[in-house]
């Protein structure tokens, strides 16, 4: 069955919010990954010193946290789209002026950093649209020992949500996300991938890959 309009233009504006709507969607998401970030920034497993990038940093609720667990560290948050981050900076507005947070409007398949020089990285539910370019570039940047985090909705509850769609999403299960994460060149041997409870107690996953 085709995809109802309404239902099409909620999929773009959680792909890359804009407009009136995309700050309404910015709300919503911030409140709704609230128990997904502190799943991931625990398993993050931080270091004060840690240079930490956010992908797809969303309005920069969980780059405000770890800016507070980071004393010496540097958070980075990059994201798409430029209302989500006019309200990153407006939430970490301080940090950004003390220069220990800097927000960066860019692409995951083509980030700005250079290879080898960030320790973490933190991706919450923005897997569905970051490619096998995309985790390459994640794997590039990071420092040997590096990790990353990403938390995930199952294919099994995604696929009953109407604002899914091929065009917009990509959709994983366990399987699925730990192939993503080798074809972006991340071994076998340091990737594992586990369900867990979301917000709602939707279905989620937990995937944790070292460099």
């Amino acid at each position: 069955m085709p995809q109802s309009p309404i239902w099409a233009a909620i999929g773009r504006q959680l792909r890359n919010p804009s407009g009136f709507g995309g700050r309404l969607i910015a709300r919503l998401m911030a409140v709704a990954n609230r128990r997904s970030n502190r799943i991931a920034i625990r398993a993050l497993n931080c270091s004060p010193d840690n240079t930490i990038l956010d992908l797809g940093c969303g309005s920069g609720h969980a780059v405000g946290i770890l800016a507070g667990m980071a004393g010496q560290g540097l958070i980075l948050g990059l994201d798409h789209s430029a209302i989500m981050l006019a309200q990153a900076l407006s939430h970490n507005r301080h940090t950004v002026r003390q220069r220990r947070v800097h927000l960066v409007r860019g692409r995951i398949d083509a980030m700005p950093w250079r290879d080898n020089t960030i320790d973490k990285i933190l991706a919450v539910h923005v897997v569905y649209f970051a490619s096998e370019a995309g985790m390459r570039e994640a794997r590039r940047v990071l420092r040997p020992g590096g990790r990353i985090v990403i938390v995930a909705t199952d294919r099994s509850a995604m696929a009953r949500w109407k604002f899914t769609h091929s065009s917009t999403h990509e959709l994983f299960d366990a399987r699925g996300l730990a192939d993503l994460l080798v074809r972006g060149g991340f071994a076998t041997s340091e990737i594992s991938v586990t369900p867990l409870k979301l917000a709602f107690g939707v279905l989620g996953l937990l995937a944790i890959a070292s460099k």
